[in-house]
């Protein structure tokens, strides 16, 4: 499975930024960016503000957080969201990528 940085060219191509929030204090966000190259914004969430907002499901017996993938559009509004069941349960990128090929280009 892709990783949303293996792709990354193929979202800013289309003007999609990248946003990633995980439950990690913002230095050791900050370290593992630095250390993974990694080519978008991470955003420290450690007292799990954004999650509560976005309605992310905490699991301790799955080891925290689950995955949560959203698409925005410019007016701020959910397009797209996919709620994890277990920390592997993860859109492809495809998917990802044709949810914003029709916001910008609709069928309709």
């Amino acid at each position: 499975m892709a990783r949303l940085r293996d792709d990354y060219e193929q979202f800013a191509q289309r003007g999609a930024a990248i946003l990633a929030v995980g439950p990690n204090t913002e230095t050791t966000f900050q370290q593992y960016w630095r250390n993974e190259n990694i080519p978008f914004v991470g955003i420290p969430d450690p007292e799990h503000r954004v999650a509560v907002l976005y309605r992310q499901q905490v699991n301790l017996f799955k080891l925290g957080r689950m995955p949560l993938m959203c698409i925005v559009d410019k007016n701020g509004r959910i397009r797209y969201a996919h709620y994890g069941a277990s920390m592997a349960d993860i859109p492809e990128n495809a998917t990802l990528l044709n949810v914003i090929d029709e916001l910008i280009n609709p069928s309709n």
